[in-house]
């Protein structure tokens, strides 16, 4: 018999959560086991067009406030007792309080909690901090089961009073099929950016966001052009284009005009990151990282800060010892001076670890079993 799972998450904009929610759906949906339903307590979003154009239910209840959350609750409480769904999924804070609440009261014997951060305390709105504290409270009573996407969330929401008999760990899961590319579809992207096949070009991947830190990105550039002078770099990601005033003011702050090239958001992102010779996380807070993940399926080496699971991705030398200019710098300036096959054996050991380990068959076989 075919179990259904709704899924309840705040939108379905482009974003880690909502990409991994839409290849876990899709992917699922395939083996006929599970029947999957979304519902977006705003709007229908990019992710939620594709997944409707894919044959997937969606539903949007237009939250715009805190105003509208009352009618929101009852909309969703109104549309679980009329699905009956023997699973209800939830992904983030709003989502897990609201989801929770309308399921719990509809009498949804399986709840799953969803928990995307790792430290809320950076970078969230004082409104998502006080719902993470009261998520804590209510994790003892509402769902039966809290996935995080990483150990070091998990470890974080534990710290801070969730129900721990009631946490684990699934983490994202990639297709690596979707995320393989070419050095052809590197080079062409290339050319569109008049970089050259002899350019190295270092890159990065990520909403322009105070948490992703592109100033140190820029920083770390200004460090590097000292010692090597003809690198490029390549910041792809929602803002990072030449209309923002504040990216633009730190490349002229350092004279780096002719050394960046700004993509801003493209749907393209497994071709720039093959453009790229080596990709840089430099993000202040992470939980599970998915871009360095489908940058190690590019065949594209990587270097990052030590945050969130970097470490069950990346061998320690990927890593950079401090967590600032100076440590991602150093790490860079260190492959750069490695000749090519001893990166791509390295590149390859990474890919070998992803593909056993974080394949979406492997992550979507633990959450079946959690269904």
């Amino acid at each position: 018999m075919t179990k259904k799972v709704t899924h309840v998450i705040i939108g379905l904009n482009v974003g880690g959560a909502e990409l991994m929610l839409k290849r876990l759906v899709l992917h699922s949906q395939k083996t006929g086991q599970f029947q999957h339903r979304v519902i977006s307590l705003t709007d229908i979003g990019i992710i939620g067009s594709d997944l409707q154009s894919q044959g997937i239910t969606v539903h949007s209840l237009g939250m715009k406030s805190v105003s509208s959350v009352p009618r929101t609750l009852f909309r969703l409480r109104s549309l679980l007792k009329d699905t009956r769904p023997d699973v209800v999924q939830t992904w983030m804070y709003h989502a897990d309080f609201l989801g929770g609440l309308a399921a719990k009261s509809v009498g949804v014997d399986n709840i799953i909690w969803g928990i995307r951060t790792t430290d809320v305390s950076q970078g969230a709105s004082k409104q998502t901090v006080h719902l993470s504290k009261l998520c804590a409270r209510l994790s003892y009573y509402v769902p039966n089961s809290i996935v995080c996407a990483a150990h070091v969330s998990k470890d974080y929401h534990i710290g801070i009073g969730y129900d721990k008999s009631k946490m684990m760990v699934i983490p994202n899961g990639f297709d690596v099929e979707a995320l393989s590319s070419t050095e052809e579809d590197g080079l062409n992207i290339r050319k569109q950016f008049d970089l050259s096949h002899n350019d190295i070009v270092i890159g990065s991947v990520g909403r322009f966001n105070p948490v992703k830190n592109q100033k140190l990105f820029v920083q770390v550039a200004s460090t590097l052009i000292k010692d090597f002078p003809d690198l490029k770099f390549m910041l792809v990601g929602r803002d990072n284009d030449s209309k923002n005033k504040e990216l633009m003011s730190w490349i002229k702050q350092y004279d780096l005009l002719d050394n960046f090239r700004l993509l801003g958001q493209r749907n393209d992102v497994p071709k720039c990151l093959r453009a790229m010779d080596i990709f840089c996380l430099h993000s202040k807070t992470e939980g599970f990282p998915n871009v360095v993940g489908e940058a190690i399926l590019s065949d594209t080496t990587c270097v990052a800060i030590n945050v969130g699971d970097v470490g069950v991705l990346l061998d320690e030398e990927s890593i950079a010892l401090s967590n600032d200019v100076t440590g991602v710098s150093n790490t860079i300036k260190n492959y750069l001076t490695y000749p090519k096959d001893k990166l791509l054996k390295k590149a390859n050991e990474n890919k070998h670890n992803i593909i056993t380990k974080y394949s979406m068959e492997v992550i979507i076989d633990k959450f079946h079993s959690l269904y």
